[in-house]
């Protein structure tokens, strides 16, 4: 089926901006080092080691400390991170800075019912679950119902769609519910901390079934029931996700990452939403696309 006149084809791309043109990726030297990581033999034999959750909570601790903030004007330069989208102050840690909260100018919420929001500032793919309850991310073939912990639970999202939000580094990351809601179960699976970097599924390993996650269920108001999971990644420490009563509004915000890359993903039911054509044409190729927390992706059906 061709594509509308408006859509652009991005065969061989990797990140796009929402009007499907090339973006470079600012992340690009760390996906060398990892290269190397799951590559080579005595990378492989690191991982063992850097993926256990206790390293990334050593590497919390020294983020913690008053001397990391030696860090942040470098990891600002090299980021390109436009800091007039911040409150300033003076960040007692490099966590700290990692952490902070923007201002609500700067990601303003779309309130339109009909519209799906972003979660997050990230890099958006979306791929469809198969009646097989399957979904594929980067050639790598996922069970919905081992990524969940729960073959029941996926079986209510046989046919629907998977939206991977993957933060990097440059992003902010902290994160908001995507509608309005009442908050449901919440499960949390325990795992490694391999890189949610497209690196590790060249190397086969299927991060989306091997990392820490947390599952929450969400009844929306406007797109059914849908499930939200945090995914810890490589050196996050925590996935702080703040208490909240019975129902939240939409762009309330739900938690935050600390320093690493990491991803968000929500599994939305069959014919929940319909997702702007730009970002499926995109995630058809192969490409990834940049979206910001509280813009839409896509609407009710």
């Amino acid at each position: 089926m061709s594509e509308p006149k408006d859509v652009k084809s991005n065969a061989g791309a990797q990140i796009c901006d929402r009007e499907g043109n090339p973006v470079t990726d600012s992340c690009a030297s760390e996906g060398k080092l990892l290269g190397l990581l799951y590559g080579t033999a005595p990378g492989r034999a690191a991982l063992k080691v850097l993926t256990k959750p206790v390293v990334s909570k050593i590497a919390g601790y020294a983020l913690e400390h008053p001397l990391s903030t030696v860090a942040i004007p470098p990891f600002v330069l090299k980021k390109h991170i436009r800091m007039s989208d911040y409150a300033e102050e003076k960040f007692r840690s490099f966590n700290a800075f990692f952490t902070r909260p923007v201002k609500p100018s700067a990601r303003p919420i779309d309130t339109a019912p009909e519209v799906l929001i972003s979660p997050c500032d990230a890099k958006l793919t979306v791929v469809p679950v198969s009646d097989a309850m399957h979904f594929t991310v980067k050639g790598a073939d996922y069970s919905l119902a081992a990524f969940l912990g729960c073959k029941r639970l996926a079986e209510r999202f046989r046919g629907g769609q998977v939206l991977i939000f993957r933060l990097t580094p440059d992003d902010y990351h902290r994160y908001c519910y995507p509608d309005a809601c009442e908050i449901g179960k919440t499960r949390c699976i325990a795992g490694q901390l391999h890189t949610v970097n497209p690196v590790s599924a060249e190397h086969d390993v299927k991060v989306y079934h091997r990392n820490t996650r947390t599952v929450t269920m969400l009844h929306t108001a406007h797109f059914g029931t849908m499930l939200m999971i945090e995914v810890g990644a490589m050196f996050v420490g925590k996935i702080v996700n703040h208490p909240h009563g019975a129902k939240v509004a939409r762009g309330i915000e739900k938690g935050y990452f600390e320093f690493g890359g990491s991803t968000i993903v929500i599994v939305l039911e069959k014919d929940a939403a319909i997702i702007d054509a730009q970002i499926l044409a995109n995630s058809r190729s192969g490409a990834e696309t940049i979206v910001r927390y509280g813009s839409g992706i896509g609407k009710r059906k």
